[in-house]
């Protein structure tokens, strides 16, 4: 079977259109590899002050102990926010599928795109909002200089 000009045509018109969520997926990428980075860092942190714990008595233990809590809390936002994140990676991925696939199914799936669109966009919104609050715990619990008696 030939592809007849018209056919390359649409085919070239679903590959632009398909080009703006890719864009989207790796930004995506990038803000997986920013969260991941974090959570890494606050997990070496938490163990780290679990090890000091273990040993500390009085109100460094206490100290330790609020710190520790602090580290669960930002952790679980990370978890969210990187959980939220693939999910919006997978359902970009999904509508770039779907904007290809478009060209030789003859659906319409302009209802399907945008639902998943906004679903991307939404989980992507929980992501950002997610990262913004562990960001603020980060930046309200942080000390610097030395610490008095």
């Amino acid at each position: 079977m030939d592809a007849t000009p018209t056919d390359i045509a649409r085919i070239a018109h679903s590959i632009q259109l398909s080009v703006a969520p890719v864009f989207l997926l790796s930004g995506i990428g990038v803000l997986l590899g920013v969260l991941t980075n974090r959570l890494a860092r606050v997990v070496d942190r938490a163990r780290t002050t679990e090890a000091l714990h273990v040993s500390a008595q009085g109100a460094a233990a206490e100290e330790l102990r609020k710190q520790l809590q602090h580290y669960s809390r930002r952790t679980r936002l990370m978890n969210t926010a990187i959980t939220l994140s693939t999910v919006s990676a997978l359902l970009v991925a999904i509508v770039v599928g779907l904007l290809f696939g478009a060209t030789f199914i003859r659906f319409n799936l302009a209802t399907p795109v945008a639902l998943l669109f906004i679903g991307a966009m939404t989980s992507l919104i929980g992501a950002l909002v997610a990262f913004l609050v562990e960001v603020r715990i980060a930046t309200l619990t942080i000390r610097i200089g030395p610490r008095q008696p």
